[in-house]
């Protein structure tokens, strides 16, 4: 069985990737480089000449050709290649009539816990969210405290208006939730740190993304003065920057990306070494499209220390429109399907009614003197 065809297909925000076989088999991924989904296109139609005529079972082979050939590294490259490596994956699964979990030692899990994911808003939108989702079934959240024009504040107006939607939160849901908290890269060290202090006594699962992804050192100083767990990983790639953090940053969370991150093949390896460093996994898979959450959820049923995954709905166009079967959510957890592979193919028509987009670049966070924000 030799490789005949790699078909690069961005739709929205995301790069979809059809692989086919002369045997007429074929295997699907997505790239998740959301800012510029056509980059990821062009990169995919590039990798093709080298992938066409290969053997689709050699993914590690194919995997280290395409990133070491010019050891050109970034997230329009890494994603990609993430796409490229969930197809291949897909296609063996399919080949051997298993679920791709079974290919990667068999399950750990009868399913995978969802985090429903509640926007920012003011505290009592924030409960109200919040207490919804509980009542639909959800055990676990994560919500945005950072509300956008919050740049154009105080420093300690900015930090209350955080620290009460957490409390408005936490007392709406009780102890019995898990929540999390999501800061998108929007403050300091030294913010982040006072922030943190403040909602310790709330008992956060984590907080994500406190300060940019910029240097493993300065993550390390805030995990270092704070009590409280925290978590990043969505903007960085491949095991070898994954290794730095989960060895030098403080980390109690990683969060890759499967569609930026490696694909299967580098996300699953970045798994054990966060296992080895006693970290969970809480992948990062909004705003993901259904081929990377059906990737996503195949390795989290191998993988023993995927804690839980974030989730938004998954009905309307946006999804349906572009895959045959969108991975079940039943009482706060995520099914696998039970079809071979990843259990999920796409719809072409469905495709070609959601063009690609790219970044709107319009509105990037200022302070209030014009300059721009952190994040």
């Amino acid at each position: 069985m030799r490789i005949e065809s790699v078909e690069a297909l961005p739709a929205g925000s995301d790069c979809y990737v059809r692989i086919t076989t002369d045997s007429g088999l074929s295997g699907v991924g997505e790239g998740t480089f959301f800012a510029w989904p056509s980059a990821t296109a062009e990169i995919v139609r590039a990798f093709a000449p080298a992938l066409i005529g290969g053997d689709p079972f050699d993914v590690e082979a194919h995997w280290l050709a395409l990133y070491r050939a010019f050891c050109m590294r970034g997230m329009a490259v890494t994603s990609a290649l993430s796409a490229v490596d969930q197809a291949l994956w897909d296609i063996r699964g399919k080949y051997f009539e298993v679920p791709v979990w079974q290919l990667l030692g068999g399950r750990v899990r009868r399913a995978v816990r969802a985090m429903r994911v509640i926007d920012a808003g003011a505290p009592e939108d924030l409960a109200e969210a919040s207490l919804t989702a509980v009542r639909d079934g959800f055990s676990a959240l994560k919500i945005l405290v950072f509300r956008p024009g919050d740049h154009g504040l105080g420093q300690a107006r900015r930090i209350e208006n955080m620290v009460a939607g957490f409390a408005a939160v936490r007392e709406a849901v009780g102890w019995d939730v898990d929540v999390a908290v999501e800061l998108h890269r929007n403050l300091s060290p030294g913010d982040a740190v006072l922030f943190c202090d403040e909602i310790a006594r709330l008992r956060p699962l984590f907080v994500e993304d406190p300060i940019p992804p910029d240097s493993v050192m300065r993550f390390a100083e805030v995990a270092a003065r704070t009590r409280v767990p925290l978590a990043a990983g969505e903007r960085n790639t491949t095991i070898w920057e994954f290794a730095e953090y989960s060895a030098a940053s403080g980390l109690a969370y990683v969060r890759p990306d499967i569609g930026v991150a490696g694909g299967i093949t580098h996300v699953r390896k970045i798994c054990a070494i966060a296992e080895a460093h006693h970290q969970g996994v809480c992948p990062h898979a909004v705003p993901s499209g259904p081929v990377a959450v059906a990737a996503c959820v195949q390795l989290a049923m191998a993988t023993p220390n995927w804690e839980v995954q974030e989730h938004v709905p998954q009905d309307g166009p946006r999804w349906t429109d572009l895959v045959d079967e969108v991975v079940p959510l039943r009482e706060g957890y995520l099914w696998p399907p039970d079809r071979p592979g990843l259990g999920i193919d796409l719809r072409d028509a469905g495709l070609a009614r959601h063009p690609p987009r790219a970044a709107d670049l319009t509105d990037v966070p200022r302070r209030a003197d014009g300059s721009v924000a952190i994040r």
